[in-house]
C-alpha cells in the first residue's frame, strides 16, 4: 500500500516471486471510468474507489490462497473493504518521503496517474494503526532491499 510512486508494483513483484504465490496487480481492476478520470488529473472519489476495492476484494478471494496484491489502500476504511477477502489480510505500507515521490513521478512514463493528483493522495493517506495488520517500510535503496526488508518485518524469511 501507498501512494503513487512509492513502488507498490516493484515491490510486490519481488515480494510474490520470492514467496512462489501469484500477484495482482491493483491497477488493472480499475474501471475504464476510473483510469480516464485520473488521466484527466481528476482524483478519485470514494463512490469511485468502492467498485474497485471490491474487485480487488473480490479477485483477492478467488484466488483461493497467499497472494500478493497492489493497491494504494489510502485510507482505513479501504482496508477495511480488503480485510473482508477469504483468510489473512496483511499490508506492507511503503514509506516515502513527498519530494521523493515528486521527483518519482515527475520522471515517470506510461502511468495514467498523473503527477497532479500527488497533493490529493498524500491528504486522502491515513498511515496503518496499531491495531491493523501491517508494517510500515521505509523506501531507502535497491527494490531488493525494500523487499527483503519487507519481509523481515512481516517475520517471513528474506530468500532471493
Amino acid at each position: 500500500m501507498g501512494v503513487s510512486g512509492t513502488g507498490k508494483s516493484t515491490t510486490a513483484l519481488l515480494l510474490a516471486e520470492r514467496l512462489g504465490i501469484p500477484l495482482i496487480e491493483g491497477d488493472d481492476l480499475h474501471p475504464p471510468a476510473n483510469v480516464e478520470s485520473m488521466r484527466a488529473g481528476r482524483a478519485l472519489t470514494d463512490d469511485d474507489r468502492g467498485p474497485w476495492l471490491r474487485a480487488i476484494r473480490d479477485a483477492m478471494t478467488a484466488a483461493g490462497g497467499s497472494t500478493v496484491v497492489t493497491c494504494s489502500s489510502l485510507r482505513r476504511s479501504y482496508r477495511d473493504v480488503l480485510r473482508t477477502a477469504q483468510g489473512r489480510v496483511r499490508f506492507v505500507h511503503l514509506v516515502v518521503p513527498p519530494d521523493e515521490l515528486a521527483r518519482r513521478l515527475a520522471e515517470r512514463t506510461g502511468h495514467f496517474m498523473p503527477a497532479t493528483l500527488l497533493a490529493s493522495q498524500l491528504a486522502a493517506l491515513e498511515p496503518l494503526t496499531a491495531d491493523e495488520d501491517g508494517v510500515d517500510v521505509p523506501v531507502t535503496g535497491p527494490p531488493a532491499a525494500i523487499a527483503d526488508e519487507a519481509l523481515r518485518l512481516l517475520g517471513r524469511p528474506a530468500s532471493s
